[in-house]
């Protein structure tokens, strides 16, 4: 079978940027912390689009920012 590739979630390093702890993010972007210690330790398995908007508007970032493709 091929080998496929996965997508990178830089999360962390984008909060890191903002300046804002993990509590600050969680409320601001109403997540839930074990949902945003998914999506930093890159093992969340479905993306939900609701929450990558609200981690965008938070971090007033864009998707591109906040997702990579790898191969």
């Amino acid at each position: 079978m091929k080998e496929r590739g996965t997508i990178v979630i830089h999360l962390k390093e984008l909060i890191i940027k903002a300046g804002l702890s993990k509590n600050k993010f969680c409320q601001r972007a109403e997540l839930q912390r074990s949902q945003l210690n998914g999506y930093i330790n890159n093992t969340i398995t479905r993306l939900d689009t609701d929450v990558l908007v609200r981690i965008c508007d938070t971090l007033d970032c864009s998707i591109s920012d906040l997702l990579e493709y790898k191969r």
